[in-house]
């Protein structure tokens, strides 16, 4: 295949992307199907996640999750994420650190701890999971945060590091969802 053949391949998946959606995405997205990296990966029924997304490890998704661009997930000390999450674009999760093998010369071995993303969740964009991390069902990440501590179900949390700034409130009567966020709140996250 020359040069020309695989430009104008690029310019007619462009021009359907565009058409269809009207986003401009890199070449390799044009290529490959979300959905389908997600079947071979073993993940749930209607997930997806992008080309340029790294998994390492014992990962698991459930079904109907978006996983966005340029996500890391590492599954070195078990990933679990449930069904119906936002994974945004540049969330890092991570199951095992080298803290205390790099400080002791190679002395000490890696630490590894399990996350369980819980159903429902929408991780914001840029967020940092670390280790032995647990965020319960309807929970919300801010973008940006860093969440090292437990989150509850039903929590907003935000920041670095991340702390309470809200709740996921349900009105019974009517199933409708609503967020309600505190204007300043100083409690650190549970």
């Amino acid at each position: 295949m020359t040069l020309h053949e695989i430009l104008s391949i690029y310019d007619r998946l462009q021009e359907v992307m565009r058409e269809a959606w009207h986003r401009d995405l890199p070449f390799e997205e044009l290529l490959f199907d979300r959905w389908e990296r997600a079947r071979s990966l073993g993940f749930g029924e209607d997930t997806s996640i992008y080309h340029n997304s790294y998994v390492y490890g014992n990962v698991k998704v459930g079904k109907n999750t978006w996983i966005g661009p340029f996500t890391l997930l590492d599954g070195g000390g078990g990933l679990t994420i449930g069904d119906f999450c936002s994974i945004s674009a540049g969330v890092q999760i991570y199951t095992h650190d080298s803290v205390k093998w790099a400080v002791s010369g190679s002395k000490m071995p890696y630490e590894k701890a399990p996350v369980i993303i819980h159903d429902c969740c929408h991780i914001g964009a840029n967020s940092v999971i670390a280790k032995g991390v647990e965020i319960g069902p309807h929970s919300i990440v801010g973008a940006e945060s860093f969440v090292r501590k437990t989150v509850p179900p039903y929590t907003i949390v935000s920041g670095v590091p991340a702390r309470v700034v809200g709740e996921v409130c349900v009105d019974l009567a009517t199933g409708k969802y609503t967020l309600s966020i505190a204007e300043s709140r100083h409690e650190p996250q549970t």
